[in-house]
């Protein structure tokens, strides 16, 4: 079959928010640019994710916002700065979007939906004279031109500048499947091996506890490792969800040993001290109720994971501060929210630029970095996709200074 092959100033692969953000800095500098996706339709993910309320970013200090990219922090720090809550904020309120945020500091859309700010974004887009393509999947390179495989056949792109914007490795349903790793893969393109980040843990389940799948557990605090969250978590059949659980799913994925404190705003000594009190003829178990008003939820999970219970109360008191959460792992990967791993920091330069090709420049969740849930992940997919469609700016109109690789 003849390939067919046209030209563009810049070709943007993948239609999520990273890559739509590169895309609308090329077109805003007047370059003709083509967005390819190989799904049906563009954004699946955010889609999905706005269908409970879009979280755009959180409104806190740009330091504490930093903090929570752990050890990419460094690396991400000038695209954060760049790309901060405030600015994504006055981007989203420019697209025509009425913005509040919780009491938490997250920020939403007044509507709760991802649509109408997508539909806005598409139009102005559009009006750019940015085009898209879907059911285009990338191949590859041959040679200089980008390979893809459409439902016309084969079809070969050149490109004055390449944004590749494809997702991790979670929800392939959405179109985040990882697949183009093997491509980078063959082009010596340094990888680090996919991981579930934002996941819910397995847990194999007594029989008591199914009266509780699906019960809030609030008031609480999970600790792994050097990290605490106080977000809640949910009793699921299968396990652990939510974000207090996500907060420390990457703790747990190193090995950390995972510790739920029942009752969090009292210290162990204070908790002690309320076991203490005479019980009279009530039994361990209704004393316990009675004095630490623990919800049937956390009760549960005491039992669960505790039985038999220390009668001591200072011993008591210890396990009601650190329950040890036996648990089977985190769930499969194409379950959890977002993905660890990916194009590794020293693969590109500091304008995200791979070394290995010239031009070519990778944004989004591809890129080896994480954070919980709370508006973080989608703060740094368009960071990223900024400052890479930034740059590719710069590279086509040679302003852009290549960086050496790193040794």
């Amino acid at each position: 079959m003849t390939h067919q092959r046209d030209s563009w100033d810049a070709v943007v692969v993948g239609a999520g928010p990273a890559g739509l953000r590169a895309a609308e800095e090329l077109g805003a500098a007047g370059h003709r640019v083509l967005v390819v996706d190989a799904k049906p339709s563009v954004a699946r993910k955010f889609l999905m994710a706005g269908k409970s309320g879009l979280n755009l970013t959180k409104d806190e200090a740009r330091e504490i916002l930093l903090s929570r990219y752990g050890e990419a922090a460094d690396w991400l720090a000038p695209m954060i700065a760049d790309c901060d809550a405030a600015e994504v904020m006055a981007w989203a309120t420019g697209l025509g979007s009425t913005l509040f945020t919780g009491t938490t500091g997250r920020v939403f859309p007044r509507e709760m939906k991802a649509s109408p700010l997508l539909r806005a974004w598409l139009a102005r887009l559009d009006g750019y004279g940015v085009e898209r393509r879907t059911r285009w999947r990338w191949q590859g390179w041959n040679d200089d031109a980008l390979q893809f495989e459409t439902p016309d056949g084969p079809r070969v792109i050149k490109a004055g500048a390449t944004v590749l914007a494809m997702g991790g490795a979670s929800w392939a349903r959405l179109g985040s499947d990882g697949v183009w790793a093997a491509a980078l893969a063959g082009e010596n393109v340094p990888l680090a091996a996919f991981q579930p980040a934002n996941a819910g843990l397995l847990v194999h389940w007594s029989d008591h506890m199914a009266p509780h799948f699906g019960a809030p557990l609030k008031g609480i605090a999970l600790h792994a490792g050097s990290t605490r969250s106080r977000g809640e978590a949910v009793i699921s059949r299968q396990g652990l969800e939510g974000g207090g659980v996500y907060m420390v799913c990457a703790a747990v994925r190193e090995g950390a040993e995972l510790y739920m404190d029942l009752l969090p705003d009292l210290s162990q000594e204070q908790v002690a001290a309320r076991l203490a009190r005479p019980r009279g003829k009530s039994s361990l178990s209704t004393h316990l109720r009675k004095v630490t008003k623990l919800t049937p939820p956390r009760l549960a999970i005491l039992q669960e994971f505790a039985r038999p219970l220390p009668a001591k109360p200072a011993a008591l008191a210890q396990l009601l501060k650190a329950v040890p959460i036996r648990h089977q792992g985190l769930r499969p990967l194409d379950e959890a929210i977002s993905t660890a791993g990916g194009v590794l920091a020293e693969a590109v330069d500091g304008g995200l630029m791979l070394h290995r090709r010239p031009g070519v420049f990778c944004a989004g969740e591809m890129l080896d970095w994480e954070a919980p849930t709370g508006g973080y992940l989608l703060t740094a997919c368009l960071a990223t996709g900024r400052w890479a469609g930034r740059s590719a700016v710069r590279y086509l109109t040679g302003d852009y200074v290549i960086e050496a690789a790193t040794a």
